[in-house]
């Protein structure tokens, strides 16, 4: 068995002052967060991000009628740090802005509690949408990005060389980011305008499901995977979740089909 880390630390650099970057950070959480289909913990209801300020403020993934507490913050030094325990697992995270000749140096650390038995560590995951956002802002809308309803999958020996080549190549931007020389991320997501195009390692040989896949987004997910069973399609996967619900299927011809639930933001 993999032992669990007792601590995970991640940092980025960004060009402006500690309290700009904190500001930033706290205050415009839900226009820098990716909102891909797992960066949520149910993505299928997720309308927002935010933090709340001062201690005792919380962490929120906010939905239409409720919200899940994520955390609640125990130190908040504005342009400094602040630190929050987790709510979903057993770990403390801090985070601080100190100052750089270039900016600031934003730094996260995720700790495990003492006598703590689950730790998910995600910001070395998602920190790095921090400074692109910041990159971007000036020119911006200050409205959340949100994917379409319809996107594929693709499936590659080497998912990162492909993401490398199809954005020198064919000029396929991330909301994400690319993966560089030496990264191999489990998750891959390019976009075309507001569509995905996900690549995913092949594990399948030959045949059109191992090529390729389509990702269509419903707005019920179990009327329309009833629906599929009565006309007799081949049922891959029943629903499940993984931060989004989903279901796969193949079509008469074997194409790999996943239906996904809408968020209620979703255009």
């Amino acid at each position: 068995m993999t032992e669990l880390p007792t601590s995970v630390e991640v940092a980025v650099e960004v060009g402006v002052d500690p309290a700009t970057a904190f500001r930033v950070f706290t205050e415009e959480i839900d226009l820098w967060w990716v909102r891909g289909p797992i960066n949520f913990w149910d993505s299928a209801r997720a309308v927002e991000v935010r933090i709340e300020p001062g201690v005792g403020g919380r962490i929120l993934e906010v939905y239409a009628d409720d919200a899940l507490e994520r955390g609640v913050i125990t130190a908040w030094e504005p342009g400094v740090r602040f630190e929050y325990r987790s709510s979903t697992d057993d770990t403390e995270t801090t985070v601080t802005f100190d100052p750089i000749a270039a900016g600031t140096r934003v730094t996260v650390v995720e700790a495990l509690v003492p006598g703590g038995t689950e730790a998910v560590y995600s910001w070395r995951n998602v920190l790095h949408w921090f400074p692109a956002w910041l990159d971007r802002r000036d020119s911006a809308p200050r409205t959340p990005r949100e994917v379409g309803r319809l996107a594929i999958a693709l499936s590659y020996e080497d998912p990162a060389a492909a993401a490398r080549w199809l954005h020198k190549v064919f000029g396929l931007e991330s909301w994400d980011r690319v993966p560089e020389e030496g990264q191999q991320p489990s998750w891959i997501e390019l976009h075309a305008g507001t569509s995905s195009i996900i690549l995913l390692r092949r594990t399948e040989p030959g045949g059109p499901s191992a090529d390729h896949a389509t990702w269509v987004y419903v707005d019920d997910l179990d009327a329309h995977f009833a629906r599929t069973q009565e006309n007799g399609a081949k049922i891959v996967q029943e629903i499940h979740q993984y931060g989004y619900r989903s279901y796969e299927a193949e079509d008469l011809e074997g194409h790999r089909w996943t239906f996904l639930q809408a968020r209620p933001t979703m255009p």
